[in-house]
Order: C-alpha cells, then structure tokens, then sequence
C-alpha cells in the first residue's frame, strides 16, 4: 500500500487541561502506511488552550479564530486547510483515543467505502449518563428512520471520511449540530456509512462536557429539515 496521508482535524475550545495529552498521543498514534497532517483550530479560547498551542505550532497546523462561534465552525474552518486522502475529526478532550485509528483507516482499503463512522455503542466504554445515553441513541434512531438506514452512533465524534466526500459540501452548522447536519448530506447524496467499535471514556458535565440536552432538539429539527429540503 502506497504511502497516504490522513488529514486531522482537532477542534478545540478550553480545552487547556487535554490539549497537549491529546495533540501527543495523536502524533505517537501508530498508522503503518499512513502519513499525518495535524490541523488545530482553536474556537477563540480564554483558558490558556492557545498558549499551549504556541509551543506545538512548528510541529501541527495551529488556526486561531478570533471568537468563540462552535464546533461546526471550527471543523469546516480545518476543511479549508485539509491536503490528505482520508479525513478525521479529532476532539481536543480524552473521550476518544487516537489508539482507534487503525480500526477507523481499516475499511477504506475498500473502494466501496468512503465514509466511516467509530460507534461508542460497539465497542468497549465507560459507563456514561443515561439520559445522555438514551438522548444520542434517540436521534440515531430518527436518524435511521429518516433517511433508511441502519447506523448505532449518529452523534460520535470519530467520523472520517475521503475527502472527495466533503469537497463542495456546504456545512452550515456553528455548534454541534454538525453531526447530524454532515451525517443527513452524507445519506441524502448517497453515501453509505461504514461503522466500526471504538473505545470511548466519556466526561461527565463537572469535567468539562459541552453537549446538553438542548443540542439534542436541535439535531432534531436539522435532521427533519435537512429531509425535506
């Protein structure tokens, strides 16, 4: 297998007690065959995460937006600087482990498969909240309803894709309703999604989780407009 590069999107918002934790393990993540592209785009933080990130500069592509505006932002902002094969989106917490790339690369040995979504559900996790839990599952069900097709984990984190994928899709999301955004065009264009067991250590709220239950209507409501527009 020819040498290929994987461009890594981190988004980051005060994040500045995993940063550096996240950004070392990505770098020592072990992918034979694979070259990285690290993009950091930090979402205007105020907690010391962008002076952390001054020091990783000569090492990753480090982009400063000038306010707080949300994730989709952020990862349509890493879009923009992407020159690898292969796409993934990377949280700048420890929810996810970058020990899991080789599961997430493994299928796009495959020609049929141009998506690939890391399913909490599948694989090995910590015990998290059960309203959290019975929300994402919720939407992941509407999400299946909607759009006929049989996914466990629309909301993850660890998507990745070709970048032919996302070259030309417009992402209209400021917040986390990324995903469900990404994942309604994804399926509406026809694109099948490949799903593999991921580990997960999810945070508690007092730790620093950002998703509320509010970010959980508004996935309803962008999944429902994106199927009828």
């Amino acid at each position: 297998m020819s040498l290929k590069t994987l461009s890594i999107i981190i988004p980051a918002f005060n994040e500045s007690a995993t940063i550096d934790t996240v950004l070392k393990r990505v770098r020592a993540a072990a992918i034979p065959d694979w070259k990285k592209q690290i993009i950091v785009v930090d979402d205007g933080s105020t907690d010391g995460t962008r002076q952390k990130l001054k020091k990783w500069e000569k090492t990753v592509k480090v982009v400063y937006k000038k306010k707080n505006e949300g994730k989709g932002t952020a990862v349509t902002e890493g879009f923009r600087h992407v020159t690898g094969d292969i796409i993934l989106i990377q949280d700048a917490d420890l929810e996810y482990s970058p020990d899991d790339y080789p599961v997430l690369l493994e299928p796009f040995k495959n020609k049929q498969v141009d998506v690939v979504y890391g399913s909490r559900f599948l694989g090995p996790h910590l015990s998290t909240m059960f309203v959290y839990a019975q929300g994402n599952k919720f939407v992941t069900f509407l999400t299946n309803l909607l759009y006929n097709t049989n996914i466990t984990d629309m909301e993850t984190g660890y998507k990745a894709f070709r970048r032919k994928v996302i070259d030309g899709m417009k992402i209209v999301a400021k917040s986390f309703e990324f995903e469900p955004e990404v994942t309604a065009k994804l399926l509406k264009a026809g694109y099948q999604i490949y799903e593999v067991p991921i580990s997960y250590f999810g945070r508690k709220f007092s730790e620093g989780k950002k998703l509320t239950w509010k970010d959980g209507v508004i996935a309803v409501w962008v999944l429902f407009k994106n199927r009828i527009s």
